[in-house]
């Protein structure tokens, strides 16, 4: 009798002490959770509630989350490239009548803008950080960028990223540009995400991979709905331990007050009605040798400091424009999530989706048309690319699919 009290005390205490340790460990997430909360909401002026449920913070512009980076504790704003690349305004005036290069408004205008000297956040709500594996990798992205010279291109697909892109190598590159026809793809499961983007990469696919994005995306996990966003990423590192999506992170400095980076960009495309696109350009000062960010013809939205990066401080290797998709799928399976608009590239303009007037900045600050051009899928019957050009569109293609026939 004895015995079977010792044993059911034992059990007793083993039980408290693991309740007690559960305890521990969610009070110390908690305090994790409240902390990074704290360091990313920074103070507002005024706050907008977003039709989509967002809150857009109106934060000065001095106390935006750049300047928490050691290095820019004494930084001085730079409220405007020195140059712009040649060739951007003339044509742009060409452009001028085509009302899809119209600067598209996000959702959040509907109910306010931001005053002068503010920039808009998105704020980062408690379940953000939640549905994140850590409060420390909330905002980043695992390791991996589509590598088109690579010779195993089936240990890609071992990663979980497939894509569909164009891209230019071999030179020299200082920025580039992109008009990307805005979808809303279906996502199969929230851990999985489909994005259309620029990346501007310098260095090798290893380690030291530096890389700058821009474009948009659908990702359940890092913003809790299925809503078209704009963002930027930056890493000097591979994905490691450097850079972040937006300002989640110190990095990216904003200038502009008007366009929130992580809002729902609207409206959006309809197959078969009505097209959207937006135009994005990122560059590098000649001056400066910031790396800048315009969104449509109108906004300059700010700048990464070249200090962030090792190879992108003087120029990048290789351009890549397209999709990108997780598939979280096991053991051979294929995830439905779709890419662009989730139709195949041969189904042309209303249905798959494109990026066109594709250009690249050379090392005189002119904006040009891409040499060389070209394509990189792991499995063209997921998703597929087809390059083109024409007097309207120059150089352009098509991408995307349904995933489903894999």
């Amino acid at each position: 009798m004895a015995a079977q009290q010792s044993v059911g005390h034992g059990v007793s205490l083993l039980f408290m002490l693991l309740v007690c340790f559960s305890c521990a460990e969610g009070r110390t997430r908690r305090e994790a959770v409240h902390r990074h909360l704290k360091r990313l909401n920074k103070p507002a002026i005024k706050s907008i509630e977003s039709p989509d449920g967002d809150i857009i913070d109106c934060v000065h512009i001095s106390h935006q989350p750049a300047f928490d980076h050691p290095l820019l504790k004494n930084h001085t704003i730079q409220t405007r490239p020195a140059f712009h690349p040649e060739g951007l305004f003339s044509e742009n005036k060409i452009e001028s009548e085509d009302q899809n290069e119209k600067p598209m408004p996000q959702l959040w205008h509907q109910n306010g803008k931001c005053p002068e000297d503010t920039i808009p956040i998105r704020r980062t709500k408690r379940d953000d950080l939640l549905r994140s594996s850590s409060v420390r990798r909330y905002g980043r992205k695992k390791h991996h960028v589509a590598n088109p010279l690579s010779i195993e291109p089936d240990m890609l697909n071992e990663s979980g990223h497939q894509h569909a892109i164009a891209y230019v190598e071999g030179d020299k590159y200082y920025g580039a540009k992109a008009t990307i026809n805005v979808w809303q793809p279906k996502i199969q499961q929230s851990n999985e995400f489909s994005l259309s983007q620029l990346w501007i990469l310098g260095g090798s696919f290893g380690q030291d991979l530096n890389s700058i994005e821009a474009g948009w995306q659908v990702s359940p996990d890092l913003y809790g709905d299925n809503n078209t966003r704009l963002f930027t990423y930056w890493t000097s590192d591979a994905y490691q331990a450097t850079g972040c999506y937006n300002l989640l992170c110190s990095g990216f400095i904003q200038i502009n007050n008007e366009i929130a980076m992580g809002a729902s960009i609207y409206p959006i495309s309809n197959p078969g009605g009505s097209q959207y696109d937006i135009s994005i350009m990122v560059w590098k000062d000649p001056k400066e040798g910031n790396w800048w960010m315009q969104f449509g013809r109108d906004y300059v939205l700010g700048y990464w400091p070249s200090f962030l990066f090792s190879y992108l401080a003087d120029s990048a290797s290789m351009i890549e424009w397209g999709g990108e998709v997780v598939n979280s799928e096991p053991d051979g399976s294929h995830t439905s999530t779709q890419m662009g608009s989730g139709r195949f590239p041969e189904e042309g303009f209303g249905k798959s989706s494109y990026f066109r007037n594709i250009q690249v900045v050379d090392q005189s600050n002119n904006l040009r048309a891409p040499k060389g051009i070209g394509s990189f899928t792991e499995q063209s019957n997921c998703y597929d690319v087809q390059n083109g050009n024409n007097g309207d569109w120059g150089s352009y293609f098509y991408y995307g699919g349904p995933a489903r026939e894999c």
